[in-house]
């Protein structure tokens, strides 16, 4: 039986700003994801900072919120089987130089910065992500 999950996908703003959004969204689908919610918004630097808590010791930390909150970005709720570890895959590698050929990140990424999309990283933050977005 598959199990049937859902996580969170953000459009950060380097691929936002080269309007590649659509295209991303079409690869997800291609590549059997549902796309349950989406919008397009921009957060404040206070927001990221939130989002991103997980990373608050990082030396990257401040450099990952001021660049998620400086342009817009598009946040989506995908379902599938599987779908943290699918679309992890579907992603590449955060450092767009070692991702797999056919990878979102390895197409379109610029840096490992600026890698163009951010995927939950285990069921539990996919929960605790998609609810920091798309509280009803």
């Amino acid at each position: 039986m598959s199990n049937i999950e859902q996580t969170l996908s953000i459009i950060k703003p380097d691929a936002v700003e080269r309007n590649l959004d659509i295209e991303i969204k079409e690869i997800f689908k291609n590549n059997g994801f549902l796309i349950l919610k989406e919008k397009k918004i921009q957060i404040e630097k206070s927001e990221a900072e939130k989002f991103y808590k997980v990373h608050e010791i990082k030396p990257f930390y401040k450099d990952l919120c001021a660049y998620l909150s400086s342009g817009p970005i598009v946040v989506m709720v995908l379902e599938k089987a599987n779908a943290v570890i699918a679309n992890r895959e579907l992603m590449g590698s955060t450092d767009p130089k070692d991702a797999k050929e056919g990878t979102i990140r390895k197409k379109y990424g610029i840096s490992i910065d600026k890698n163009s999309v951010h995927g939950s990283d285990s069921l539990d933050n996919a929960i605790i992500e998609i609810d920091f977005f798309f509280k009803d």
